[in-house]
């Protein structure tokens, strides 16, 4: 079992920063792939960034590339999200997530791959 705890959402105007983190516990945490999704009211959760077990590979969907930055820390059992530039279109509820795939090596883009989730977090950037 994994427990996951995201912090860092709020409200900033279009332009801005956030800087989410995720603290998780239970399991060792080098063992887990993590990811960023997010869901804005009416979609589907969506992919924004994730880190392979290994931590040796990044994947980010496109609309974030250049301003989101996904690291992790397996210290602190941390995995953070650095968002840049902010859009309103950015807004919505942001949930980190972990899996534990064979392959150390994958960055999983798939919702229904990732066993343990957070709350989530609120994102709202304003225009």
């Amino acid at each position: 079992q994994v427990q996951l705890v995201e912090s860092g959402g709020g409200l900033v105007q279009a332009g801005g920063s956030l800087r989410l983190s995720c603290a998780a516990s239970g399991r060792t945490f080098s063992n887990y792939a993590m990811a960023w999704f997010r869901q804005a009211p009416g979609k589907e959760r969506e992919f924004v960034a994730g880190h392979s077990r290994n931590g040796a590979a990044t994947s980010y969907t496109d609309s974030v590339k250049g301003r989101f930055t996904i690291s992790r820390d397996n210290a602190k059992n941390t995995v953070d999200l650095q968002m840049d530039s902010l859009k309103p279109e950015d807004t919505a509820v942001y949930y980190c997530a972990a899996a534990a795939p064979a392959r150390t090596t994958i960055v999983i883009l798939t919702a229904n791959s990732y066993r343990y989730w957070g709350q989530g977090t609120q994102v709202t950037v304003s225009s």
